[in-house]
């Protein structure tokens, strides 16, 4: 049985709200799933997301493939490695960081 982590949509017409659950790959969409690992609202700003890092954890080690959007979440939240583009960026952003706070530093040192 091929396990899939994926998007279970639920809410009303025009306001979707996603459970992550794990769930066999030949299932529908919104069919049976084994097990909820989470939570997703896009409608919120931000989006709402709530992971339950040890179950998800569990199911990877377990073999479950995450879908594409389920994969992008888990790597913005932090639970798994992304690809290199990812790591390039995560780079960046701390490098921007460590330059802001060298920038940051000068001025307070120079208007002392």
């Amino acid at each position: 049985m091929a396990v899939k982590l994926r998007l279970h949509r639920m809410g009303k017409k025009k306001s979707p709200v996603y459970r992550i659950v794990a769930i066999d790959s030949r299932k529908s969409r919104d069919g049976e799933y084994i097990e909820q690992i989470g939570f997703y609202n896009p409608k919120t700003e931000p989006a709402t997301i709530k992971v339950d890092v040890e179950l998800t954890k569990k199911w990877i080690a377990n073999g479950a493939q995450p879908t594409d959007t389920v994969r992008d979440i888990l790597v913005n939240e932090g639970i798994i490695a992304g690809s290199a583009k990812y790591a390039k960026k995560a780079e960046v952003a701390e490098e921007v960081n460590a330059v802001d706070a060298a920038v940051e530093a000068a001025v307070a040192k120079i208007e002392d």
